[in-house]
């Protein structure tokens, strides 16, 4: 499945947004999970989210180095439950390097975006692209009015152009085709409120058949459930 496509109308660097537990994160790590087998250019993750002390992508580093992603982030490199907002100076290199393609799980809400203003010079139009993570399930984006407000937020305080919104409704392992599809029809509504295109529809792998969700027009992409710890589901 060519999941390069999704990068047919972006730019070289992607930025994730979204709200608390949107599932931004999980849609960072999938993605960059799958660029590295399928794209052929170099891929990094870069996780600005010094926030928000859960379901950090940095978390993953072993997983994501072994697929060939690197990742950057914090200034401390194996010590995850440091939760002093401290960057690695090192983190500008794929931002400065043409060849490499670059995702960044930015920081919940539009407080946690704020850190994205540091590195504003690095954003420029021509290669840059941000996207909204919209959960329906979630109390403060469950209506169109409130996602479009949340994301009239973060645009307001970091100066960029959310231009895409990524569907990923969902109920953990509960989750059905339905789930998504009612997910699809309201980021829909999103969209046309807040003048944004639907960039893809998420599903969980090996929970909802991707067959299923075959009335669904446009791309979907399949998230691994990698930030969820295993014991939850005991």
């Amino acid at each position: 499945m060519p999941y390069e496509r999704f990068f047919d109308n972006t730019g070289r660097i992607i930025i994730i947004t979204g709200h608390y537990g949107s599932g931004k994160t999980e849609f960072a790590v999938s993605l960059a999970m799958l660029l590295s087998t399928s794209a052929p250019k170099k891929t990094a993750l870069i996780d600005l989210d010094i926030v928000n002390p859960y379901f950090r992508s940095r978390e993953r580093r072993g997983l994501l180095e072994n697929a060939g992603v690197a990742v950057y982030g914090s200034i401390f490199k194996t010590e995850v439950t440091a939760e002093l907002p401290a960057l690695g100076a090192d983190l500008r290199a794929p931002l400065e390097d043409k060849t490499c393609r670059v995702i960044i799980d930015a920081g919940g809400n539009d407080s946690g975006a704020l850190v994205l203003n540091q590195f504003g010079k690095y954003f420029q139009s021509n290669e840059t692209t941000v996207l909204a993570v919209v959960n329906a399930n979630r109390p403060e984006t469950s209506s169109v009015g409130g996602a479009a407000g949340h994301i009239s937020a973060i645009e307001a305080v970091t100066g960029l152009w959310i231009s895409g919104i990524v569907n990923n409704c969902h109920l953990l392992r509960e989750t059905t085709a339905g789930t998504v599809i009612k997910g699809h029809d309201f980021c829909a509504k999103v969209c046309e409120a807040a003048g944004k295109r639907l960039f893809c529809d998420c599903y969980p792998e090996g929970i909802v058949n991707p067959d299923d969700l075959s009335c669904i027009q446009g791309s979907l992409m399949p998230l691994g459930l990698y930030m969820r710890p295993t014991w939850l589901d005991r």
